[in-house]
């Protein structure tokens, strides 16, 4: 195990009294190898930074032996016993076979019990059809979410990255598992722990868990001129350096007139504010989920000093960048009074 970071040596560390935690990973023929290698990761990335084994696992599965995942990764599994051997945590990681839901009674009885039970995309969306009522909002990967509005009524459907109802988190997986795990482990970590372990990921941001799905291009019919596409790209891209608006719609051979026309019918904004508008986003992102100096964050979003970062901020969101970051706690999962990080 690696040795931890020196910086944690003068930083508040966990209770070396906490004990250690189980998850069970329960996989399925054909199962998201990426979700996986994503569970285990930082798993293993936050046991180094602890310098101790908080976390462990081990792999479950309907049909015990040799399981192999979509891209040809293999997993030993043991055999999923109703509610014999629950862990502490059991996630259900996506792939055709977790659609069958085949897992649902030991995840019922994770429920009883008061243990999270956590449903990776095709596994929650298996959970939402067989469930028509839940007590909670649900979400899933967006593929299924139009799918799933357009071949029934599921009224606390949602977007978001992930939701809790009463234990049961459903996840959009893929990708975003990442930020997932990160606000799994995150009650067990400090702030300084956290923000490093995302570093660690090479996460430049890690989203909450009510951030919205990406959505697909087709659903903005305004991101159908590519020059509007190359614009937002090309704002982003610059936030440390804002280009003037003369030189954005002299790089996509827009006029400002034009650009004016198509961001206020698509965004309901002028080009300029929507530019701004984003650098205080990153700025608020970089306040949050990071520890740089309030300087380094001003030069990298584009603001010249602290004070016109803060005057921007606070124009934004009605509180300083120092409000914002004198909080107690990194906040990843955002269910009521579950999964905060000290």
């Amino acid at each position: 195990m690696g040795k931890p970071d020196t910086r944690f040596d003068v930083a508040a560390q966990i209770d070396s009294n906490v004990q250690s935690r189980m998850i069970e990973i329960h996989v399925a023929k054909g199962f998201s190898g990426l979700e996986l290698t994503s569970v285990t990761h930082v798993l293993a990335t936050a046991n180094t930074l602890l310098a101790r084994d908080l976390f462990s696992w081990r792999f479950s599965t309907n049909a015990p032996g040799i399981i192999a995942s979509d891209q040809g990764t293999l997993v030993r599994a043991e055999p999923a016993i109703s509610d014999h051997r629950l862990a502490d945590t059991m996630i259900v990681v996506g792939g055709k076979g977790a659609a069958t839901g085949t897992w649902l009674p030991r995840a019922r009885a994770m429920q009883r019990r008061a243990r999270t039970v956590v449903l990776l995309s095709d596994a929650a969306t298996a959970y939402i059809t067989v469930t028509k009522a839940p007590s909670g909002r649900v979400t899933t990967h967006w593929r299924d979410i139009t799918k799933l509005s357009e071949t029934g009524y599921y009224p606390k459907l949602t977007t978001h990255l992930s939701e809790n109802s009463d234990g049961i988190i459903t996840a959009a997986g893929a990708g975003a598992t990442l930020e997932l795990m990160v606000g799994l482990v995150a009650p067990y970590l400090t702030s300084v722990q956290v923000a490093e372990l995302g570093n660690h990921l090479l996460l430049q941001t890690i989203r909450k868990s009510d951030a919205e799905q990406p959505r697909c291009m087709a659903d903005n019919e305004g991101l159908f001129d590519a020059r509007l596409t190359d614009v937002i790209r090309l704002m982003e891209d610059t936030v440390n350096e804002p280009m003037s608006m003369n030189e954005i719609t002299a790089h996509v051979g827009f006029s400002t007139r034009h650009m004016e026309r198509v961001f206020r019918k698509t965004f309901n904004d002028t080009p300029a504010r929507f530019y701004k508008r984003l650098r205080v986003k990153r700025a608020r992102t970089m306040i949050e989920e990071s520890l740089l100096p309030m300087i380094d964050v001003a030069i990298a979003c584009g603001f010249g000093s602290c004070t016109t970062l803060a005057k921007a901020v606070k124009a934004e969101y009605g509180v300083t960048p120092s409000q914002m970051r004198s909080r107690k706690s990194i906040q990843v999962l955002t269910y009521a009074g579950r999964q905060t990080a000290r």
